[in-house]
C-alpha cells in the first residue's frame, strides 16, 4: 500500500518551555534575512513592517522564534553587517519604533525574537571608527592600528588574509595599518580594551530592554586575536573555519566574552539566550561555547557541510551530540543561511537535491536539540547561480574578481504569491533579480497541496510538537539500529527515522507506522519500501 503521509490535526502543545523547562533547547528558530523578506514600501528592499506583516506565515508554519539579521544604520558595505549605529534602525528597514511592533506582533503570535549583533567589527562609519583616523586621543586604542613593516612601513603588520580575500590589512594616510578580517569598511575592534566590552554590554542591555528574546552573536569565534599578532607563515585566503589553530579564530579569550554576556542575559526574566555563530575545527571546540555558563546554542557548521552520504552524516551527528552532551548543552542542527549555497542546489539541483533537500529536512528535524530554518528553505527554493556581475552585490565577488563571493545567490528575494516577479515581495521591484520560473515556488502556490515543499514543513513541525520523542534531547536517547548501506535508521522513544539515500528504493522491516514521508511510502504493515533518497517518520 502506498501512504501519501502528511499530519493529521492534532492538539497544540507549548511553545514556551520544553519538559526541562528552557524552550531554546528544542526550538525550531526561522532566519529572516531582513532585506529579501517582505518589502512593506516598495523601494524594492525588505524592511521591518514588511517582517511584521508577514509574521503570520511564521506562525502558521509552526516555528518558535524568529531570528532577524542586521537593521542596523549601516553603509551597506556587507549587508548590513557593517553598522555605524548599534542602537538605530536604518531608515533603508524603517524605524526605531517598526523594531518596537515587530518584537510585540511576533510576541502577540507566540514568535520569541533573537537579533544579530556584530561585536567582532564595526563599520568604517561608527563614531569610533571616524575618531581614530582623525586623530583623537585614545580612539585607535578601540581597534588593530599596527606599524608596518618594511623599511617605511609600507608592508603590511603581518600575513593574514581576508575571509573575503586579500590583505586583512589597509593602511591610512599617516602610514599606520588597521586590521579586518572581513572587508576594508569593517574594521575588527580591539577586545583587550574595557571600553569596547563596555559599550557592547550596553548595546546588549539597549535591545534586551526593547523586549527581544536573544541574540546571534556574528563572528563569534572571532573577537580574540592571539598576543603579538603572529604570522599564519602561508600566504592562503583566510577561512572561517579550518582544520588548525589560527591566531585569529577560535582563540581561548573569547570564552571569558561570553561568560559575561551570559551573566546578563541571566539578569533578565523570560529566558533571553544567546547563539554563537562559532566556526570551530572540531565539534569538541564547538562545545566549549555552549557550556553551562556560557552560549545557549551554537550553529553545527559540520551538519551543515556534511555531503549527501549516510556514513558521514552517521558520524558527524554521533560526534555533535557526544560533545554537546558532554557539557550538557542541546546540539543546533542548520542546514542553510544567507552565507552559503541553498542546500537544494548543494544536493545535486533539480528534482534530486528537492528530494534530497526534504529529507534533509526530516532527518534534521527529528534529531535531538534545536534547529533552525533559513527563509525559502521551507519553500524549497534552489539557489540562483546565473546571476549576471552586474547585479551582485556579496563584497567578496568583487573583491576575488569573482573567484569567490557567491552568497548573492541564497538571498534572492522571497516569492509569496502571484505568476511574476516581484511575486508579492513587495509593491514593486527586488534589489536582487528574481527568477522568471519562480511562480511555482510561492507561498500561495504551495498552500493546501499535499504534495508541496511547504506543507511538508507544516506538517513536521506540528508533529514535532505533538510527538514525545522528537525534538527536546531530554525525551530520550538517540539509537541506531542495523539497516542496509546508504540507509540509516534510528529511534527515540515512541519514535523512528529512516532515511535512504540511494538513488532506488530499498525494502526493510517497517519499524512502525508511518506518520510522515518526504516521498510516498509503500508499506503492508510488515515491510516498507523506501523511495530513493527520503526520509519517513515512524511512530510505534
Amino acid at each position: 500500500m502506498t501512504h501519501e503521509l502528511t499530519a493529521a490535526p492534532l492538539a497544540s502543545a507549548s511553545s514556551d518551555t520544553t519538559a526541562s523547562g528552557s524552550w531554546w533547547r528544542d526550538a525550531v528558530i526561522y532566519q529572516v534575512y531582513v532585506r529579501s523578506f517582505a518589502d512593506s514600501d516598495g523601494d524594492g528592499v525588505g524592511d521591518l513592517r514588511g517582517v511584521r506583516e508577514r509574521l503570520p506565515h511564521l506562525a502558521r508554519l509552526g516555528v518558535d522564534a524568529v531570528w532577524l539579521t542586521p537593521f542596523y544604520v549601516s553603509p551597506q558595505a556587507d549587508g548590513g553587517y557593517d553598522v555605524a549605529d548599534y542602537r538605530a534602525v536604518d531608515p533603508l528597514f524603517g524605524d526605531l519604533s517598526d523594531a518596537d511592533e515587530l518584537v510585540r506582533a511576533a510576541h502577540a503570535l507566540g514568535l520569541r525574537v533573537i537579533v544579530d549583533v556584530v561585536p567582532n567589527h564595526t563599520s568604517e562609519r561608527h563614531p569610533w571608527f571616524r575618531a581614530a583616523l582623525a586623530g583623537e586621543p585614545g580612539a585607535r586604542e578601540r581597534y588593530l592600528f599596527r606599524p608596518g613593516r618594511g623599511p617605511a612601513g609600507e608592508l603590511p603588520p603581518n600575513d593574514w588574509e581576508s575571509v573575503f580575500g586579500g590583505p586583512a590589512w589597509t593602511r591610512v594616510p599617516d602610514g599606520a595599518w588597521y586590521l579586518h578580517l572581513f572587508a576594508p569598511e569593517q574594521p575588527d575592534l580591539d577586545w583587550d580594551n574595557p571600553e569596547v566590552a563596555a559599550e557592547f554590554s550596553s548595546v546588549l542591555r539597549f535591545w534586551l530592554d526593547l523586549g527581544v528574546d536573544g541574540f546571534r552573536i556574528d563572528v563569534a569565534h572571532g573577537m580574540v586575536k592571539a598576543s603579538g599578532l603572529p604570522d599564519i607563515g602561508r600566504g592562503a585566503q583566510a577561512t572561517l573555519i579550518g582544520t588548525e589553530p589560527l591566531p585569529f579564530f577560535d582563540q581561548d579569550g573569547v570564552h571569558e566574552i561570553h561568560r559575561s554576556w551570559r551573566r546578563l542575559l541571566d539578569s533578565y526574566a523570560g529566558q533571553r539566550i544567546g547563539v554563537a555563530e562559532a566556526w570551530a575545527p572540531t565539534s569538541e571546540r564547538l562545545a566549549l561555547y555552549v557550556r553551562p555558563d556560557e552560549m545557549h546554542q551554537a550553529f553545527n557548521f559540520r551538519f551543515l557541510n556534511c555531503p549527501w552520504d549516510t556514513v558521514a552524516m552517521r558520524t558527524v551527528i554521533d560526534e555533535s551530540l557526544a560533545a554537546t552532551n558532554s557539557v550538557g548543552a542541546p546540539t543546533t542542527w542548520v542546514l542553510s543561511n544567507h552565507d552559503v549555497v541553498r542546500h537544494v542546489t548543494r544536493y545535486g539541483g533539480g528534482a534530486q537535491g528537492l528530494a534530497r533537500a526534504r529529507a534533509a529536512a526530516l532527518l534534521m528535524l527529528a534529531l535531538p536539540g534545536s534547529a533552525y530554518v533559513y527563509q525559502g528553505e521551507e519553500l524549497g527554493l534552489p539557489e540562483v547561480v546565473d546571476l549576471p556581475a552586474s547585479a551582485r552585490r556579496d563584497p567578496a565577488f568583487h573583491r576575488t574578481a569573482g573567484q569567490d563571493g557567491l552568497r548573492d545567490g541564497c538571498r534572492i528575494p522571497l516569492p509569496w504569491s502571484g505568476d511574476e516577479p516581484p511575486y508579492g515581495f513587495g509593491p514593486a521591484g527586488s534589489w536582487l533579480p528574481q527568477p522568471a520560473d519562480w511562480a511555482g515556488f510561492s507561498v500561495a502556490a504551495q498552500t493546501g497541496d499535499p504534495h508541496s515543499t511547504l506543507e511538508l514543513y507544516r506538517a513536521a513541525l506540528e508533529l514535532r510538537r505533538a510527538l514525545p520523542g522528537l525534538g527536546a534531547p531530554e525525551a530520550g536517547p538517540l539509537t541506531w539500529l542495523p539497516a542496509p548501506e546508504g540507509v540509516l535508521l534510528f529511534t527515540r522513544p515512541g519514535f523512528a527515522c529512516t532515511l535512504n539515500s540511494r538513488p532506488a528504493p530499498v525494502e526493510l522491516p517497517a519499524p512502525g507506522r508511518p506518520v510522515l514521508s518526504s516521498s510516498p511510502v509503500e508499506t503492508d504493515g510488515r515491510t516498507v519500501r523506501l523511495p530513493p533518497d527520503s526520509c519517513t517518520w515512524w511512530a510505534f
